[in-house]
């Protein structure tokens, strides 16, 4: 799920940013990673082959966090060590990575679960009575079983691989969708939903007559969930709804508004990018009809993510795609269909990427969901302050509270300056990677009045160093700016 630019006229400061830049680029001492021994790249980025953390094995194999540990340091100074990527620097400074909203960064122990499959037992599954295709197929098959036990699905075959979250409502929305709206019939959404979450349905309602409801925000930019309550009524056949906001960092209490839309006989489809990779989510307890995620987010690698369907819905859906896997029989005029989930998986998947999916599940539920919520909830209050004290700065979403608790992530704007200016400054001048542009969120930024923000958003490999890092950075940011006014 990828954000485009949201472009606004082009200021001073921001006509010239490519000849302001290039006198200001000096190297700064990183204020937390002291005696860091680099060796030079060819990529022109300088990575550490030394420091002063000691790595941890999150490993399959040896996955648990001794206690000891967990109570010396910081969970993000402990896991940092298994993430390659984030030790190099970018134009002159050491990483800081903020980003990781729109994708998080690979522990070496996903890295090294695709390179094994691509070295040692690349095949097709399914398909095959040889060593390596049952070796593949086993291990794509043990990804699903893990995906299911994540999130407590009730059995593995509740489980769809698709290559996104995207993929993933897509295929609700035409499967489930097509078969089962009809005019008159009501889509319910709030105004915070991603593209994703929108889009398809907005092209299945135009063939079906449906027609899409949207719930809008509170005083407190949250979803207005009495508002939703409201609009529910028999009319109401499907509700699409987030988890955790991408950009207000607000949590929705699904498992009410799921109790709520099925004593209406509507159907509830999840979308949990923001949600399964930072905390414990439980869809037995949630009990919502569809739920999505994205590996990408969740320390997996691009291209595959998976849907979430009760066995009784997935098997009373057409296929979306049709081609070799998802068939039981083929005749000329006509084939029959396997049983969920084969039906919806058609062609070659993505088995590298999938068993790196479950690579990454292994690696989280090592170090445990819960330890990495509370963390994060720790993280998310510093940044929320921190940027809370900087003048002329609006962040968006919920102010948290002893009973409002934000994700790990705030979105905000500088008055009078551009939100990828500020980004853009961020990156080369003091190696900050945060995100600028609408977020793959027009509506609610439109319903916020404004076109674009800025956004960081922190993981657990993370630390409040790192925050302190970026809130130096956004405050000489903003005096250089100032400087220009």
């Amino acid at each position: 799920m990828m954000a485009s630019f949201c472009h606004f006229p082009a200021s001073p400061p921001h006509q010239s940013l490519s000849k302001l830049l290039s006198p200001l680029r000096r190297p700064r001492p990183h204020p937390f990673l002291p005696n860091v021994l680099c060796i030079f790249n060819p990529n022109r980025n300088r990575i550490r082959a030394g420091s002063q953390f000691r790595r941890l094995s999150l490993s399959s194999s040896s996955i648990a966090l001794p206690p000891e540990e967990l109570d010396s340091s910081s969970l993000g100074d402990l896991t940092r060590p298994d993430f390659p990527i984030l030790h190099q620097e970018v134009n002159g400074f050491n990483l800081v990575y903020l980003d990781n909203a729109a994708t998080s960064q690979k522990p070496t122990a996903v890295l090294k679960a695709l390179n094994k499959y691509y070295e040692s037992y690349n095949s097709n599954v399914h398909r095959a009575i040889h060593s390596l295709s049952a070796e593949a197929t086993d291990e794509y098959e043990q990804a699903r079983t893990k995906v299911a036990a994540f999130i407590n699905a009730s059995k593995p075959k509740e489980i769809v691989f698709t290559r996104n979250a995207t993929e993933a409502i897509n295929l609700v929305a035409y499967s489930w969708g097509l078969s089962n709206l009809r005019s008159g019939d009501e889509i319910l959404l709030t105004i915070a939903e991603h593209h994703s979450a929108i889009v398809p349905w907005q092209l299945v309602a135009q063939k079906t007559g449906a027609s899409l409801k949207f719930v809008g925000l509170t005083k407190e930019e949250v979803p207005d969930i009495e508002q939703l309550k409201e609009l529910l009524s028999v009319k109401t056949k499907i509700v699409v709804i987030h988890h955790v906001s991408n950009v207000l960092g607000s949590a929705l209490p699904i498992e009410d508004v799921v109790a709520w839309s099925h004593s209406v006989g509507a159907k509830v489809l999840v979308d949990a990018c923001q949600s399964i990779p930072h905390m414990v989510v439980d869809v037995q307890k949630l009990d919502p009809d569809f739920l999505v995620a994205s590996s990408h987010k969740m320390c997996g690698p691009t291209g595959v993510g998976f849907l979430y369907g009760k066995s009784e819905l997935l098997s009373a859906m057409p296929p979306f795609l049709g081609g070799g896997e998802m068939i039981a029989d083929v005749f000329q005029d006509y084939s029959t269909f396997a049983e969920p989930p084969s039906r919806f998986e058609a062609g070659t998947p993505a088995i590298g990427e999938a068993i790196g999916l479950g690579a990454a599940i292994d690696y989280l539920m090592g170090i445990g969901m819960q330890r990495i919520h509370d963390y994060e909830k720790e993280l998310a209050n510093y940044l929320y302050l921190s940027l809370l004290a900087i003048p002329n700065v609006r962040i968006y979403g919920p102010a948290p509270s002893e009973t409002v608790h934000r994700a790990s992530l705030c979105s905000f704007n500088v008055e009078n300056i551009h939100p990828t200016d500020i980004a853009t400054i961020l990156d080369k001048q003091h190696g900050v990677a945060i995100r600028s542009g609408h977020h793959c969120a027009q509506p609610l930024h439109r319903s916020l009045g404004i076109s674009a923000s800025a956004r960081a958003s922190l993981y657990f490999y993370n630390n409040k160093k790192e925050i302190d890092v970026f809130i130096r950075a956004l405050k000489d940011t903003i005096d250089f700016f100032i400087s220009f006014q």
